[in-house]
């Protein structure tokens, strides 16, 4: 019985560790019709909060590994918050200025593997221009 305290005390130990060690990364939506942090580089099981400094922007996720387990966009002005579970590449904007080229990419866990399902996102020619900036810097921050 002591032993299974004892492995249940270090299970605890451990779970909340991990969840210590999670980061929060708060993003701005900014009156230059961009995202205050462009590429984030985030761990498995960090957070994105995106946060209403400027009006009319939200969220709205265009790709990434599972489409399906991303919440639907955020409202216009309204705080946002997503724990990042599965590695991989999410590229979002902001949907009034999407075409505008207001874009944002994610990658959690350092991985690229759905790189390619990013580039074949549909895109006006101006978003297109800024995602492949924001591939190039991500590539480049992960070295």
């Amino acid at each position: 019985m002591r032993y299974l305290l004892s492995f249940c005390s270090v299970l605890t130990f451990l779970i909340n560790t991990n969840l210590a060690s999670a980061d929060i990364i708060q993003i701005n939506f900014t009156e230059n019709d961009s995202y205050s942090i462009e590429v984030a580089h985030i761990d498995i099981g960090d957070t994105i909060e995106w946060l209403p400094k400027n009006k009319g922007h939200n969220v709205e996720f265009l790709a990434g590994p599972k489409m399906d387990a991303l919440p639907a966009k955020s409202e216009i002005d309204a705080f946002h918050s997503i724990i990042f579970e599965v590695p991989g590449l999410y590229l979002y904007q902001c949907t009034p200025h999407g075409n505008m080229g207001m874009l944002g990419l994610v990658v959690v866990g350092n991985d690229f593997h759905n790189l390619e399902d990013i580039k074949k996102t549909k895109l006006s020619r101006v978003a297109t221009s800024v995602m492949n900036r924001l591939i190039k810097t991500a590539k480049l921050d992960s070295k």
